[in-house]
């Protein structure tokens, strides 16, 4: 498959229509994350290109079943503003922005969507809505974090500075984030404070671990996708009530 073919971006509205008038497309992935400050040795597009890519390499694996709707970049980030560059969006712009997006899915034809969110500060809100999203929109809806199919055993194995539980991933700009920085994206690591900070973490990120976390989490955010376009990941689906 032509990789410009796994971006809906990428595609004409007749290429689009006839993949998916041929049964051919089964499943959305929506990148979500936020445009914000990763400490003084990150650039700020870090969350919102890594789910990019992340993105990107799942839907490579299930080609030509998934599609990548890039329309997302910026996020819930009220808790980084004071350092000036960040882009934030009001939790119920950024829901609102969501939910359009979703509808725009479903009336394009799809059943499966997955919702990518590669920022902690968009969870709780994305939390506190589902139930009602699955109920306007009767598919089948995930919101999945993409570190969340990451395990205990991983962060033991991988990490240096004493993050061990999934639940303390990301982290942000520390070990995890910048190892990840260093093997998709390295332009984007400031080589000349990165290893001069106050927080030691960040110094003992390595491209090869970056590289280690990358194959595992696409390998399961794939299964999972995977999983969702074969009906055996499913959501409960509300009934509506008009």
């Amino acid at each position: 498959m032509n990789e410009e073919e796994i971006w809906l971006g990428k595609l004409t509205r007749r290429e689009f229509r006839n993949r998916m008038d041929a049964g051919e497309l089964k499943l959305a992935i929506l990148p979500v994350a936020a445009m914000e400050q990763h400490l003084e040795h990150l650039a700020m597009e870090h969350d919102w290109r890594s789910a990019r890519l992340v993105a990107g390499g799942v839907a490579r694996r299930l080609a030509p079943r998934a599609l990548v709707a890039e329309a997302l970049m910026a996020g819930i980030s009220e808790h980084h503003m004071i350092h000036r560059g960040t882009l934030n969006l009001q939790p119920g712009t950024f829901l609102m922005v969501l939910s359009d997006l979703v509808d725009s899915l479903v009336r394009a034809g799809f059943e499966n969507v997955l919702v990518l969110n590669g920022h902690g500060g968009n969870i709780a809100a994305s939390d506190a809505v589902w139930d009602q999203l699955l109920r306007k929109y009767q598919i089948n809806l995930h919101f999945l974090p993409y570190w969340n199919v990451l395990t205990r055993e991983d962060a033991v194995e991988l990490l240096e500075s004493g993050t061990r539980l999934p639940e303390d991933l990301p982290g942000h700009a520390q070990e995890f984030e910048t190892s990840m920085a260093l093997e998709l994206f390295p332009e984007n690591v400031r080589r000349d404070v990165w290893k001069d900070q106050p927080d030691p973490a960040p110094a003992m990120a390595t491209a090869e671990k970056g590289a280690a976390f990358y194959e595992r989490i696409v390998d399961r955010v794939a299964a999972y996708a995977g999983d969702m376009i074969e009906g055996r990941r499913r959501l409960a689906v509300p009934e509506f009530h008009p």
